[in-house]
């Protein structure tokens, strides 16, 4: 049987040899790594943006509740003088004498014409000579009192001044479902920014590490300040 002879010199694989014989091509595992990474930079660009914008829509609400924080911590120092009215009057007998009692409605409505009383209605009371009608507003008060079955009132009316009306709004009192519903949309607001914010700072990789030790311990002090000096 004959013999054959192979001859000629075997050359190395080049790279385009290899990814055809089925070797990974180079850079194949960093496919995750860049999704990844684009993941995270929509994150923070996101954040970011949500922060910034928030931050300017919640500016004015951060401004408000900053400043009547500061007129309400210190009211005894910065109340303003009350102005105090009193006003008087007759009502119809048909109103005072209706079957079932005076009207609070009619009443009610009368008194505001007549004297230009605002608030709203807190507490309205019929006694056997009788019958009282108490308005609370942000800074503001009136109180009548009607004679039965006469008619004959007397109306008292306070005015506490700007800041009283200030530190009222603050506190959400007697301010009614609007302003109520306006305090709990700057609470989310608020929230959604200092959210936004701590997110943002896992983001800063060289300033991450001391941002988070710093919120930590603005956490701690409060803390420790409820506990310790908070009756």
């Amino acid at each position: 049987m004959p013999s054959v002879s192979i001859t000629g010199s075997v050359e190395p694989l080049t790279t385009e040899d290899r990814n055809t014989a089925g070797t990974p091509p180079i850079g194949a595992n960093r496919a995750p790594v860049r999704r990844h990474a684009v993941l995270q930079k929509r994150i923070a660009i996101t954040a970011r943006w949500l922060h910034i914008y928030l931050s300017m829509v919640s500016f004015a609400v951060v401004l408000f509740f900053s400043i009547t924080g500061l007129t309400l911590n210190h009211a005894d120092k910065l109340s303003g003088h009350e102005r105090v009215a009193k006003y008087s009057g007759i009502l119809p007998a048909q109103v005072m004498q209706a079957s079932g009692g005076p009207d609070q409605a009619v009443i009610t409505q009368q008194l505001r014409t007549a004297h230009h009383i605002r608030g709203a209605v807190t507490d309205f009371r019929n006694d056997a000579d009788q019958t009282s009608i108490s308005f609370k507003g942000a800074g503001y008060n009136a109180d009548a009192f009607i004679e039965r079955p006469s008619g004959r009132y007397q109306v008292i009316e306070t005015r506490s001044g700007t800041v009283a009306m200030l530190n009222d709004l603050h506190r959400g009192v007697v301010t009614g479902k609007v302003w109520s519903l306006a305090i709990d949309a700057s609470a989310v607001l608020l929230v959604l920014v200092s959210l936004t914010g701590l997110a943002l700072i896992f983001f800063l990789y060289k300033k991450r590490t001391s941002g988070l030790i710093v919120a930590t311990a603005g956490g701690i002090v409060l803390t420790l300040l409820i506990r310790l000096f908070v009756p």
